[in-house]
């Protein structure tokens, strides 16, 4: 099982739209974020992406993913759900809508929003059968776990994708480690986290409770994302401990 690293920036990616990169270096590629997602592939090559970014488009163009074989959702900020449309794409060819799951939550505020990605409009098909994440525990040969975390004054999910006894957690936008994440990512092989910046901040997890949340879990393997213009790639590399990586957009990582 692997885990692809589509975007690793924050809601207004590296550099802002001003061009301005804070402290990171512009001329190290891998300082360039665009907005937080990943896809999860097993063994049999099936596909599960975690969010629709707004960057999901130049995304998958960039990695070469045509296809997908499901979708979760962690929450319905704008940076996580708003390339929702680009999933008309991965719906042409298909003979009935992509799976797709997020909580009950999420789901209210998405179909809210965008009722005709669930429902279909003028003639166009559904492109995702939305589910709630409480009716299924399987998807697509992964086995699946998940919690909800404090995100500020708000909640955000957190997965856990498990395939032929390998295991990949996903914890992005928290800002509490709670004992539900500490047993959910127990002994994780690979734990996706969030990392704002150095400094603690109220909705998102800084370098410090990342870390925290990696002995607390005794995650194997650690992987920073959702960085900020303060987090330079080479500084913070120089930082962390050997069984922590930076996230960069494209980096792939297997179990």
């Amino acid at each position: 099982m692997k885990v692809l690293m589509l975007g690793t920036g924050t809601s207004t990616g590296v550099p802002r739209i001003n061009g301005d990169w804070g402290d990171c270096d512009p001329n190290e590629p891998r300082n360039r974020r665009t907005r937080v997602s990943i896809l999860v592939e097993n063994g049999t090559g099936q596909r599960l992406l975690v969010d629709t970014s707004t960057d999901m488009r130049a995304q998958f163009l960039a990695n070469g993913i045509e296809s997908i074989d499901g979708v979760f959702w962690t929450h319905d900020h704008a940076d996580h759900c708003h390339g929702i449309d680009d999933l008309r794409s991965m719906r042409y060819g298909r003979a009935a809508p992509i799976a797709g799951f997020a909580s009950a939550s999420t789901c209210r505020r998405l179909r809210s929003r965008f009722s005709y990605v669930f429902a279909g409009e003028h003639g166009y098909p559904t492109i995702v059968a939305l589910q709630e994440l409480e009716r299924q525990r399987m998807h697509a040969g992964f086995g699946l776990d998940w919690c909800e975390m404090p995100h500020g004054p708000t909640t955000t999910t957190a997965f856990l994708f498990e395939s032929e006894g390998k295991t990949i957690g996903y914890a992005t936008d928290f800002s509490e480690i709670t004992d539900e994440m500490v047993d959910l990512f127990d002994q994780v092989d690979i734990l996706v986290c969030d990392c704002l910046r150095r400094e603690p901040h109220p909705t998102h997890a800084h370098l410090g409770m990342a870390l925290e949340l990696k002995q607390r879990t005794r995650a194997r393997k650690m992987v920073l994302t959702h960085l900020d213009k303060s987090m330079d790639y080479r500084s913070l590399c120089a930082e962390v401990p050997a069984d922590v990586i930076v996230g960069y957009d494209g980096l792939e990582v297997s179990v």
